[in-house]
């Protein structure tokens, strides 16, 4: 089947309070309108148009995928005005044109196939893909004769109180001939909305005798457009839920899914363990038998095999080998790479810079800027002072080094294979492999300091109380 598909999403999205176009509202992470070609793209078209309002750029900006043209509807006149502006980007296409709406991201690309199968299995000119929906609300009925076929969609405002009590209703997706196209142009304004109806195709189609049908598919949820915030939090409590089901499915453990909040884009390897109130977000990947424990947000991670993850630490973009431990209350910044066997421990912070195998920064650390080797010890309370007011500088530390606590390195430095850096030193020069470096002052001690000090503290006492007396 040859096949293109057009996105309906030029809605002002009055309802949604929002100054963000409707279709740009996410949920799981991305845009509804991503949702809807993600689920497009499974049916390979040879082109999807999406039909835009004055958003234009915004839209164009915010979401991605291949073979897209964009379409300008000006003025919004309806969804069978912006199908017609539609038009004239399909080139003189032939075959079967697929309409769905921007603002549905929860229908499948299952249920699509299914629908333009029997559609084209049937040979119809027009067709529309209904659902059952227990409470059709708002929803276009479709009004079928007393031998079941399908005359006409009619909206719910024009709708007699018999017809509101029909529960089949549209879905908004259509499959249109391209040789139907042209009776596009007898839709006839609604003069009391000031817009054209693509659900009036249908009717058009049937009393041309043309060959039209209606295929009741999918379910309620899977089909449930969204207008007000409240429905997009019920898809989105939707869309979670068949998340974790799936990751569950594949052999992830999740020990409660309720306080688990994972995007659709991230993937998780069999036998990994998550605890509560864990956050996946982006295109996160984790490799399999991780524990992730309370209070973790990934953002765009790539975490290998058998990784631990302790509570309450962060990583954005950025990289964990296997078998490395992060935290807990650790900060992975973008841009860092974590190499096996290595330990970021709690409180430390690292920031574009590169930990090589079997390193440990264990506690109160920051990492910033660096190229580290592997099997370096570093100490408590060590800094890689990398800006100097002007540039960000590289900090190097080869294999095998021991850097001691409090150690301040003075970027650009670099520290040599096997070297040693004394406690609470401050380096400012390279140190060489093999070197001790001691960068700190000479220890004086003065006797009896303390004995002198509180006497004159006595003394001072002494004087103020004096004074008051006075």
């Amino acid at each position: 089947m040859k096949l293109v598909c057009v996105i309906l999403a030029a809605g002002i999205g009055k309802r949604m309070n929002s100054s963000i176009p409707k279709v740009l509202h996410t949920l799981c992470g991305k845009p509804m309108l991503q949702h809807v070609l993600n689920a497009v793209e499974k049916l390979k078209p040879e082109k999807k148009i999406i039909v835009v309002g004055k958003r234009y750029d915004e839209i164009t900006r915010a979401v991605s995928g291949s073979l897209i043209s964009y379409v300008l509807q000006k003025i919004p006149k309806g969804t069978g005005d912006a199908l017609l502006k539609a038009v004239g980007a399909l080139d003189n296409f032939k075959g079967t044109i697929l309409v769905l709406n921007g603002d549905a991201p929860l229908v499948t690309a299952d249920t699509v196939k299914s629908f333009l199968s029997l559609s084209e299995k049937n040979g119809d000119a027009v067709s529309v893909l209904s659902f059952t929906a227990e409470n059709p609300g708002a929803y276009g009925r479709i009004i079928r004769d007393t031998s079941g076929y399908a005359l006409q969609i009619i909206e719910e405002k024009d709708a007699t109180r018999e017809q509101k009590k029909v529960k089949e209703v549209n879905s908004g997706i259509y499959a249109i001939r391209s040789e139907a196209l042209n009776l596009l142009s007898r839709i006839k304004l609604n003069r009391a909305k000031g817009e054209y109806y693509l659900t009036d195709l249908f009717e058009i189609a049937v009393k041309r005798n043309a060959k039209t049908g209606v295929y009741c598919l999918g379910s309620e949820e899977e089909m449930m457009g969204i207008n007000t915030r409240r429905e997009l939090l019920t898809a989105e409590k939707v869309m979670q839920q068949k998340i974790i089901d799936a990751l569950i499915e594949g052999g992830v453990k999740c020990i409660d899914p309720a306080s688990t909040y994972v995007h659709s884009g991230v993937k998780i390897g069999a036998d990994t363990l998550l605890y509560p109130n864990v956050y996946l977000e982006g295109d996160t990947g984790i490799g399999r038998g991780c524990t992730i424990y309370p209070n973790v947000r990934i953002t765009e991670g790539t975490i290998g095999n058998n990784v631990t993850i302790k509570d309450s630490s962060v990583i954005e973009n950025s990289i964990v080998k296997q078998n490395a431990q992060i935290g807990p209350f650790a900060h992975l910044r973008p841009g860092s790479f974590i190499g096996s066997n290595a330990k970021i421990g709690n409180f430390v912070e690292v920031k574009k810079s590169s930990i090589g195998n079997g390193t440990k920064a264990s506690h109160l650390s920051y990492i910033g800027d660096a190229v580290v080797g592997k099997d370096v010890n570093i100490g408590a309370g060590t800094i890689t002072c990398n800006y100097d007011g002007k540039q960000k500088n590289k900090t190097e530390i080869h294999d095998g080094v021991f850097i001691g606590s409090d150690t301040q390195l003075i970027a650009p430095v670099k520290v040599g294979k096997g070297a040693y850096v004394g406690a609470g030193s401050t380096i400012t020069e390279d140190v060489p492999p093999g070197a001790l470096a001691i960068g700190r002052g000479k220890q004086r001690n003065i006797r009896n300091w303390a004995r002198k000090r509180r006497a004159n503290i006595s003394s001072l006492v002494a004087e103020v109380s004096s004074r008051r007396r006075d």
